[in-house]
């Protein structure tokens, strides 16, 4: 596609501001959280978005879908939800043989909306297709599309009748991105879009083949060993009561991060240096993506609750 990786990474650097200009007419102000879910696309990773109702996380989705001309599912995850709901059933058809009826989770991006409403046997079903990128059902496995990604939403308000994700689900997110309310010149500039009948109409910018090449660009960037060594350093600094662990790791946490953090640390640090046009990546890109990566996957003690200390205070302190 490209004459050399150089030419690609220079590439990947036009497209991605192209990008961010497509998705910047619909999505405004949100542009850590729109460079957040790009980068966990092309790192083939998933994204957990944690915020209030209301801050447009269903319309960013579907606005990337668009951009990157990917075909969509939303699954809107309820109490009553069954796995077959999701992945598909084997039904009796009329030649009396059992055929398989692909559920919504064969698409190329997936929002699982809601996703602490269902209950783990439903939240179960996603495990094998996050990671194995496919499901097997009736005995049979059946490859989904790639890229696949999945982009969860969770309501950090409302805890009735919902099922906390297990650490086990936690960990195969690439990234737990916290949306925040808009400041007060977003919002006008929201509303004003929003209530009148202004249509945005979307350009696509990427084709599949790109996204999958891009993918695979992201893995051949060159990482330097001081890199390598400090995204492992900082992910084994977090496990309490262990040689490397850091101070306020055996004060404040029950459990650290696991060997997939160091490596979303090094992937995510990678594809970060794309978008800032480097063609590897230092200290700096590890420490831009470290908070979405390592907050959902360290454990805090009741003391730091006690105290109030924050994952994220607590991140801070590591990347100090």
């Amino acid at each position: 596609m490209y004459k050399s990786d150089v030419e690609a990474v220079d590439a990947f650097v036009g497209k991605y501001k192209e990008l961010n200009t497509e998705i910047g007419k619909v999505i405004i102000g949100q542009n850590d959280v729109v460079k957040d879910v790009l980068i966990s696309i092309f790192s083939k990773g998933h994204c957990l978005l944690v915020g209030v109702p209301g801050l447009a996380k269903t319309l960013l989705v579907n606005t990337i879908s668009e951009t990157l001309g990917l075909t969509y599912n939303r699954i809107q995850f309820t109490p009553d939800l069954m796995p077959s709901d999701i992945i598909g059933s084997e039904i009796l058809g009329e030649d009396r043989n059992f055929k398989f009826i692909k559920g919504p989770l064969f698409a190329n991006i997936i929002l699982a909306d809601e996703i602490n409403r269902t209950p783990p046997k439903t939240q179960a079903a996603l495990l094998e297709a996050m990671q194995e990128r496919s499901i097997t059902t009736g005995g049979k496995r059946y490859e989904l599309g790639n890229p696949f990604f999945v982009l969860a939403t969770q309501n950090p308000i409302e805890q009735e009748g919902t099922y906390a994700l297990p650490e086990a689900q936690l960990d195969r997110f690439m990234f737990n991105v916290w949306l925040d309310y808009p400041n007060y010149e977003d919002e006008l500039m929201v509303v004003k879009n929003t209530t009148s009948n202004k249509k945005t109409e979307l350009k696509k910018i990427l084709s599949t083949e790109e996204i999958i090449y891009f993918q695979e660009l992201v893995r051949r960037i060159p990482v330097s060993d001081n890199v390598l060594e400090y995204a492992v350093k900082l992910a084994t600094k977090t496990r309490p009561n262990t040689h490397m662990a850091a101070q306020i790791a055996n004060d404040y946490l029950l459990w650290g991060a696991g060997p997939r953090a160091s490596q979303f640390l090094v992937i995510g640090a990678k594809c970060h240096a794309l978008t800032k046009g480097k063609y590897s990546p230092d200290i700096e890109d590890v420490k831009a993506i470290a908070k979405a990566i390592l907050r959902h996957r360290i454990v805090r003690n009741y003391k730091a609750e006690a105290e109030g200390i924050t994952t994220d205070k607590i991140i801070d302190e590591l990347l100090k």
